[in-house]
C-alpha cells in the first residue's frame, strides 16, 4: 500500500505524465468531482472477486454498468462478482471507493476506450486526492491481463 507521497514518488520514478489533485472533501459522485475535473474522463478502479483471486478493473465512467457475465466469458473466469469491501481492504490496504489507478499488486483488466483521452482521473488510495494521469501510463504501470 502506498501513501499519496509514495505514489507520487513511484509515478515520478516511472516517468509517468501525472498530477495529484487535492480536494476539500471526498468525491462520492460525479457532481462532487465537477469542480476538480472533467467527469467524462473519470476512470474508477473496481475490484472483482474471481475464482483466481482479486482482480482490478480500470474502467471508463462512460461505460455504464459493467457486464460481469461478459467479462467472465472474455477472460475465462469460472466465477466473477464484485469483491467484498472488507476483503478488498484487508488484501490491498485500501478502502473500496478509494482504490488507486496504479500501485495495486493485482492482475488488472483495462478499458481500452480510456486511450481516447489525454488524461484520466481516478483514485490514489486517499479519498482527498485524485490522480490525473495519461491513460497509457495507467496501462503501462498495471499488471494488465487483458483489455475490454
Amino acid at each position: 500500500m502506498y501513501t499519496v507521497e509514495q505514489l507520487g514518488a513511484l509515478l515520478t520514478r516511472e516517468g509517468a505524465d501525472f498530477e495529484l489533485i487535492r480536494q476539500d472533501a471526498p468525491i462520492l459522485s460525479a457532481k462532487d468531482a465537477e469542480p476538480y475535473y472533467d467527469v467524462t474522463k473519470a476512470a474508477p478502479t473496481l475490484v472483482l472477486q474471481s475464482d483466481r483471486g482479486l482482480v482490478a478493473c480500470v474502467l471508463s465512467a462512460n461505460r455504464g454498468r459493467l457486464d460481469l457475465e461478459a467479462v467472465k466469458a472474455a477472460f475465462g473466469f469460472e466465477k466473477l462478482r464484485m469483491a467484498d469491501r472488507k476483503k478488498v481492504q484487508k488484501q490491498t490496504g485500501y478502502e473500496a471507493g478509494a482504490i488507486p489507478l496504479v500501485g495495486l499488486d493485482l492482475d488488472c483488466i483495462f478499458d481500452e476506450s480510456l486511450m481516447a483521452f489525454d488524461y484520466v482521473y481516478g483514485g490514489t488510495g486517499d479519498p482527498l486526492t485524485t490522480l490525473k494521469i495519461a491513460p497509457g501510463d495507467v496501462k503501462r504501470l498495471n499488471k494488465i491481463i487483458g483489455c475490454l
